[in-house]
Order: structure tokens, then sequence, then C-alpha cells
């Protein structure tokens, strides 16, 4: 059978292509013609003292005292060094030129294949009633004062809503609070707080087969970028009160303990686990990166997922659903959250050879990402320190992660931003057949996605 050809009335991709390679052509090409021989030797000049800034950024990160500095002095030199250099050869002008045309050519060409690609996976949504007793919990202090700032218990109230606000500092059972709502009747549960307060109610959710109402009052709110929310003003989240929908999402677990986007092991762990972390965010990092990427300090960690073993990964991350991975911009979301499996995210750089090489994304050496039904993580040791959602635990060895395909109801608004579109993967090869001279206008080759 012949696959269906796309067509388009229009030959925006066409064109917007062969700016692409236009722009990656010119800047190949005006070093030689701006300053001869010395502009053939520019790129490899440019690229042995990238090299060099990568080596020092490794010592400076992995070791510490004189090794650090000596590692901070590198790096900054070759920085000078090339400007320098640049500078005295009257060539300053083409690399910034080249670096502004490279730039170009990389937007050009992802416009180009994401015109092409199909409209973003959207999960199953079912029309609802409005809840008659929804139970709202509020964090005032999360994500900056959102909670206040943007009216939060004020505009739920008035949709008829029961709202609990957590006071003071001191912890709160919160997955409590959410079961004596249950018990006294409420028919939807929702939260205004971070990620790990929003698993932690998700749970009682699940349990009792009621709807979650997510908030987006948190920090990051990763899982309401998920779901499409508006991460700009939470309010409109509660618009899901009176005119929502819903639909089934997964749910992770680890060691019973329920978590909505991922668990941590390994390096960012160990430092989120620090009591001074959270005031002293850098000097926690820069004191603690050489043991860890050293790996003489912390638990051995061996990750065992389905078949495949990952023996020692200095970082591991277990997603409830893989991220999207084509490139770092991906690496903050999910193309969707319904897949009934777990994202594996292991990385291990023994020296500055194996962290220059994770440039190269998904094929570096040190970088594992598959996924699996259930990942199981071991050590040599009976506790590990883990992240779960950004929530620093500690977790009895082996730890077990699971996934728990549809278990969560998630009402949102139905009119909301929507879940953004996979960032395709940059592929010259793609490029030059959508910029081919024998293609009708608007007829796309195969779009690459950003692989999960």
């Amino acid at each position: 059978m012949a696959t269906p050809v796309q067509h388009r009335p229009a030959s925006a991709e066409r064109w917007l292509a062969r700016l692409a390679l236009l722009a990656l052509l010119v800047a190949a090409v005006l070093p030689l013609a701006a300053a001869g021989w010395r502009g053939l030797l520019l790129p490899f000049v440019i690229a042995g003292h990238l090299a060099l800034v990568v080596i020092g950024a490794w010592l400076a990160l992995a070791h510490r005292g004189a090794v650090r500095l000596v590692g901070v002095v590198l790096a900054v030199g070759a920085v000078v060094s090339i400007a320098v250099l640049t500078i005295r050869a009257n060539l300053l002008w083409v690399v910034i030129v080249c670096a502004v045309l490279l730039v170009l050519s990389a937007v050009a060409g992802r416009a180009a294949l994401r015109r092409g690609m199909p409209a973003p996976y959207r999960a199953v949504e079912l029309a609802v009633e409005p809840a008659s007793r929804p139970f709202l919990i509020m964090n005032p202090r999360s994500g900056g004062g959102k909670v206040v700032r943007f009216g939060l218990r004020e505009k739920a109230e008035s949709l008829g809503a029961e709202v609990a606000v957590l006071e003071g500092p001191g912890t709160v059972d919160v997955a409590g609070l959410a079961r004596d709502a249950v018990a006294r009747g409420a028919d939807l549960l929702g939260v205004a707080g971070g990620d790990g307060t929003q698993a932690l109610v998700a749970a009682v959710a699940a349990e009792h087969d009621l709807p979650l109402l997510v908030i987006s009052a948190g920090t990051r709110n990763h899982f309401a970028l998920d779901l499409g929310l508006d991460r700009e003003d939470p309010s409109t989240c509660l618009d899901a009160l009176r005119d929502g929908v819903e639909m089934r999402v997964d749910l992770g677990e680890v060691n019973g303990r329920p978590f909505v986007n991922n668990v941590s092991f390994g390096a960012y762990a160990a430092i989120v686990e620090r009591p001074e972390y959270r005031d002293e965010k850098l000097k926690t990092t820069l004191d603690l990166l050489p043991d860890l990427l050293a790996s003489t300090t912390g638990p051995q960690l061996v990750a065992r997922a389905d078949t495949v073993t990952l023996q020692g990964p200095q970082a591991l991350l277990v997603s409830n659903n893989p991220y999207n991975t084509g490139d770092v911009a991906g690496l903050g979301r999910r193309p969707r959250i319904d897949g009934g499996v777990l994202g594996v995210i292991g990385v291990r750089a023994a020296n500055a050879v194996d962290a220059a090489r994770m440039l190269r994304g998904r094929r570096a050496a040190g970088l594992t990402l598959i996924v699996a039904d259930e990942v199981e993580v071991d050590a040599d040791v009976a506790e590990v320190p883990a992240g779960v959602d950004g929530e620093s635990v500690r977790l009895a060895t082996p730890v077990r992660c699971r996934v728990r395909p549809g278990a969560l109801r998630v009402r949102v608004p139905r009119d909301r931003p929507g879940v953004p579109p996979v960032t395709p993967t940059l592929q010259l090869s793609a490029v030059l057949e959508l910029a081919g001279p024998g293609r009708r206008d608007g007829q796309l080759p195969a779009a690459v996605p950003a692989e999960s």
C-alpha cells in the first residue's frame, strides 16, 4: 500500500529549509573568503580552544584546591586566547557573523521540520459534570507565594470549593488532609503546590478513584507542563471546576511512594539531600561534585531496567514515562504521560573526554537512554538518598520503581494552552530532502521527531 503524501497549500517549509542550508553554506565559506588560508585554519583553532574549555571545566568541577584553580584558569584562558587571536588577526567579526549564521541555520531548519510534523499527541478527554464537593489543598509558600499573588483561595471558594491552606513551615500530613476530605464526602481533590505535594495528593485520589485537579502554583510545575496547563497564571487551572474535562494518566511508584515526574539517584540526589543545599545551592554543589564525579564517595549503584544492567552510574533518573531527549531543551518535558512505561536516563563520565562526548547527545558513550516496565536500583548500603519529584528522601535498597498505567484521573480546563509540540531532531539529510528542487510545493518528507 502506498504511503499517503502530506500536502500543504504553501511552500513555507521548503523555503525555511533552503534558508537553513544557505546560512550554513555562507558560514562555511565566509572564513575562507574573508581571510584566505587563515580562514581554513579558523575552525580548527576554535575547536581546539573549545576542547581546552571542556577540559578546564571538568578539572574545576571534579577536583578541589589547586587543580580546581588550574581548571578555571585553563577554561577562562582558552576563551581569552581565542578572543585575542581573532582580534589580532582581524577575524573577530568573522567568528561573530558565523555564529549568528549557524544559529539562524538551526532555527530555520527546526522550524521547517516542525511544520512538517504531526500535531502533538493528545490524551483522550472525557466530558464530565462539575464536582459537587471539591476539596483543595494550597501551600501559600510554594512558587514564591503564587497562592496569594493570584488570589487562588478566593477564586476557588467562589467556585464552591473547600480550601485548606497549609499554615506554618512545619511538616503537614498532606495525604491525611486529603483522606479526611474523602471521608467527609469530597468528590474531587486538588492541590496548589510543588510536584512533590501533587504526588502525595495524587496517590489518595488514585486510591479512591477520584479526579485530581492540578494547580500550577509550584516553582517548576513539570507535571502541569506535561498536562498542558498554563504555568504563568495558575488561576486558570481553577476553570476546571466549572468547565473541565478528564483524562487518564500514569502514576509512578517507588518503594510504594507515589511520584508524578521522576526519581533521581546518585549525584543530584546526594547534593539535594544535604541540609545546606537549600540555602547555598552553588557552594554545596561545588563542594560535593568532586567526590561524586570521581566515584570516591556515596553508594555504588547498580540499576536493572528489565534486561539492561547499568553498573555504577553517577546519576540516574527514572521517570513516569520517558522525557523527550532529542536535544537538551527537550529534557524538561514528556511528550505523553499515559504510555504505561518508565523512562531511564543513566549518566557516567569518568574524565574530561567522557564529559566532552556528552555533547553528542543520545549517542554519547556515557549516556544510557531506555524505557522499561520496572526498574530496580541496588547499592552496597541499606539505604540510598533519592530525589522524589524534587523532594529529598532516603529509600531502602533494593529500590523498586514501577508505573501504574492509567491509575490517575486528572481534571483539567477544557480551554488550556496544551502540551507544547515536540522539538524535532535537527538532521541535515531531512533538511536537504525538504529543500530539494524536485519536490512539489507543500510536499513534505517524513519529519524526524526527537526520540524519547
